[in-house]
């Protein structure tokens, strides 16, 4: 797996990414398939154009295996405690260890540019990246009405050699 800066060309294979991660939850909504793909489309740019604001000092970064994009990750390492804006893979590639590997190498890259803390949000029912999350050192520092934030203390685990 490599990763490399998003560029407009990827917009595409971007938007079906964002429609694989809502497929399970627009499944049982009794609308047509155009119907959904059109509300996907808009809740993908809605997401993006957010994120573009909100995170503007993010690397917008997409996770490729041979030569073809697999995956994103969004990560805000301009200030001591970064943040894992989002992170996720298409469907195929999911529980394989992928993503163990990239958080545990930004955990690394963290703690050697002596960084604070990693912190990211994941839904309140996303219980297997929650589960990921905590196997890899992370703990749950608030929860709100739809998702848990989540840290992991940089300088904690640097010192005890847990990297």
């Amino acid at each position: 797996m490599s990763l490399r800066h998003a560029t407009s060309n990827d917009v595409p294979f971007l938007l079906e990414l964002y429609r694989s991660f809502r497929a399970d939850e627009l499944a049982p909504v009794p609308w047509p398939p155009e119907r959904k793909l059109a509300f996907l489309d808009q809740q993908f740019l809605f997401q993006h154009r957010h994120y573009m604001a909100t995170f503007a000092d993010a690397d917008y970064l997409v996770a490729e295996a041979e030569s073809q994009p697999i995956g994103r990750v969004y990560l805000d390492w301009s200030k001591d405690r970064w943040l894992i804006v989002d992170i996720g893979f298409l469907p195929q590639w999911r529980r394989q260890g992928l993503g163990t590997r990239l958080i545990s190498a930004i955990q690394q890259e963290a703690a050697l540019a002596a960084a604070t803390a990693i912190n990211l949000h994941v839904e309140q029912h996303n219980f297997r990246a929650q589960a990921l999350y905590y196997r890899l050192g992370f703990r749950a520092v608030e929860n709100g009405p739809s998702h848990v934030r989540m840290e992991w203390p940089c300088s904690k685990h640097a010192e005890a050699g847990d990297l």
